[in-house]
């Protein structure tokens, strides 16, 4: 076909028995002419690369549009005023805008900055760099010989603090390519030159026996504890096992599993937990992350004295020791959010998954956004990609947010006693776990818009005018999600309280006494395999493991937490038994999660509500199984387990 522009004219459409209407837009003589481009320039000098078109295919939304204060019309009066002017992008859904000349890599400017920070920024960053050095320095002299490597002032920590602040300032004016490329150079010398001597149908039986040799060696190689007994771990090991069978049985289509993700998946979960686990760095960084977010409780309860005395926050009461922490928390994160920092977290860890797993980029993205804005929001993070999603995508991305909590409740189970770094590791290994097991339990069998492409769309509908613009609308965020909370566990507690006076009424008749019949024991009951294939000690604690899951699994993971902490019933878990439990609570896969997923997507593409609600029980079962095989490869690793729990409150 040649290259050219079809021209071409509207016909007179006048109406025959309709009235006279003045508007001119309406008059046929107003009728325009305009060409239809078939081709690009790319197009033209034969360059293959995808264009995303814009304006040809429109899909309602049950989100608000923009209104006239949003940002597109603040743009246009800024593009009025004298001075350099802004692009502004104004689509023509007739002939749409598909043309790389059309498009722009960079989001146009928001906020006018200070002229003085852009002429001098330079040395702004050298001044902040200066100052961290040196107290870097002095700490180093002052603290770093004499205290350990773990305490509040060891040398570990602030090392890591001056490295990420000279590496984000180094790379403002050096390209990443200077360590991108030897790596690739590196890499590809290395790893790919020997993987090219392997054949083709010996790769994947190779990469599973190294997987599952790191795994025994890992497990079973260090000296026994306590409770934590080589049996144990080998239960831990087998129940792992069972899980991945059971996936790969009633998976899709058995044929299409992609072996490379789920192996890598698998592996990098290990490894992370490894590091945690088992080496003293992995122990202190987790430890200081933990201490952070536990200082973040210290920071809410000042303001809590503020608004009350100072003797409410020791009261220990849910509604003013958690719920203050979960509004400052949300709006800290929303602060995070307008600045990039938390972008720039998620696309790290989202290119490393996308790269290593060789999935989409839409599901590296939520994957690794879901640990850290939940699973919601994660989802609005591909808003422009939901409708055109696959159905392993889908499946994939309620997967994702199944498998793991979010940033905003994290310090309100710490709140509550729950360890810290038990629950900050478990959200790491939910991400490679999450891909690993929707891929065995759905399959990719279709193309893919976003192969090749680990992109996360700018948000100009609802993006903040400045700093204090951003924390306000937090605030009002992290509001509302408390009073969701309050008001969730307040229904929740008193219909379960309702049901189990009904079973209790009902189990006398049958003389089920002692124990009482309850909601408890009968999940309970229904999760005891569950309990002993993650390797809790036959010793008592397995019913009691068992009703913390199938609490979580019925309620959700908010009345399960509060239980393993205030419940005396619990007070006596052993500490293998305490950790175990930490883990597989860690997650949202509950019923009422369910419905969260289901609103979310179906409100961002509606005509994909269908598909939404056919995949998401079998999400629901794998953000369920996610989270249980991080529970069950930390028994296999842990040795000192006193170490990650907290005793239970009701202990004392």
């Amino acid at each position: 076909m040649e290259n050219q522009s079809h021209f071409h004219s509207h016909n007179a459409s006048a109406q025959n028995h309709g009235e006279t209407n003045n508007d001119p837009a309406l008059d046929t003589a107003h009728e325009h002419t305009h060409s239809h481009l078939h081709h690009s320039a790319a197009a033209e000098q034969g360059r293959p690369e995808t264009e995303y078109s814009e304006g040809t295919t429109h899909e309602e939304s049950v989100i608000p549009n923009q209104v006239p204060h949003d940002q597109a019309v603040h743009l246009r009066h800024l593009s009025d005023a004298p001075g350099p002017k802004l692009p502004v992008a104004v689509a023509d859904t007739e002939k749409g805008n598909f043309s790389p000349e059309n498009r722009s890599d960079e989001d146009p400017p928001t906020h006018t900055k200070s002229s003085v920070y852009q002429k001098y920024r330079v040395y702004f960053h050298l001044f902040i760099w200066l100052l961290f050095t040196g107290w870097w320095v002095a700490g180093l002299i002052l603290h770093g010989r004499k205290d350990s490597l773990g305490s509040r002032t060891g040398w570990l920590k602030p090392l890591l603090l001056w490295l990420a602040i000279t590496l984000r300032f180094l790379f403002f004016y050096l390209p990443i390519t200077i360590i991108t490329k030897p790596m690739h150079f590196l890499w590809n010398n290395s790893a790919v030159k020997i993987a090219s001597f392997v054949p083709d149908y010996f790769k994947i039986p190779a990469g599973a026996g190294i997987v599952v040799a790191v795994l025994l060696i890992g497990g079973f190689a260090s000296p026994e504890s306590v409770d934590n007994t080589r049996d144990n771990r080998a239960v831990s090991l087998f129940g792992l096992a069972v899980i991945i069978f059971v996936l790969w049985a009633t998976s899709r289509n058995r044929k299409a599993i992609k072996w490379h993700t789920v192996i890598v998946g698998m592996f990098v979960q290990f490894i992370v937990a490894l590091f945690v686990l088992r080496s003293g760095a992995g122990y202190n960084i987790f430890s200081f992350v933990s201490e952070l977010a536990t200082d973040l409780l210290g920071f809410a309860n000042q303001g809590t004295t503020f608004l009350t005395n100072a003797s409410v926050p020791k009261l220990g009461w849910f509604i003013v020791s958690v719920l203050p922490a979960i509004i400052f928390f949300v709006a800290f994160v929303q602060l995070l959010y307008y600045w990039g920092t938390l972008q720039w977290f998620i696309q790290k860890f989202a290119v490393f998954f996308f790269w290593s797993m060789r999935v989409s980029g839409a599901e590296a993205v939520v994957a690794a956004a879901s640990p850290f804005i939940g699973q919601g929001e994660s989802a609005m993070l591909i808003k422009p990609f939901v409708a055109h999603l696959t159905q392993a995508e889908l499946h994939q991305v309620m997967t994702s947010g199944f498998a793991t909590i979010a940033g905003s409740v994290l310090v309100a189970y710490i709140a509550l006693g729950v360890n810290g770094q038990a629950l900050i590791s478990s959200c790491v290994m939910s991400i490679p776990a999450s891909l690993a097991i929707s891929k065995l339990r759905y399959p990719e069998t279709e193309e893919t818009l976003t192969t090749g492409r680990c992109v996360i769309p700018d948000d100009d509908e609802h993006r903040a005018a400045n700093s204090l613009h951003a924390f306000a609308n937090g605030a009002w965020l992290g509001l509302k999600i408390a009073g969701m909370i309050f008001a969730t566990l307040l229904c929740i507690i008193a219909f379960l309280g309702l049901a189990d006076g009904l079973l209790t009424w009902w189990g006398r008749y049958l003389d089920i006494n002692d124990p009482p019949l309850t909601v408890e024991l009968i999940v309970g009951y229904i999760c005891y395999p569950i309990a002993f294939l993650l390797g809790v000690p036959r010793n008592g604690d397995l019913l009691k493991v068992a009703q913390l899951i199938g609490t979580k699994l019925i309620l959700n993971e908010f009345v399960a937490y509060t239980n393993l902490q205030t419940d005396p019933a619990y007070a006596d878990l052993s500490p293998r038994s305490r950790l175990i439990a930490t883990y597989a609570l860690c997650g949202f896969a509950n019923i009422g999660s369910l419905g969260t997923q289901i609103g979310v997507l179906s409100q961002i593409a509606p005509s994909r509500s269908g598909d939404v609600s056919r995949l998401a029980v079998s999400a629901l079962i794998a953000g369920a199984l996610s989270t249980l095989t991080s529970a069950s490869i930390a028994g296999l690793l842990v040795t000192n387990q006193a170490a990650y729990i907290t005793p239970s409150t009701a202990s004392g």
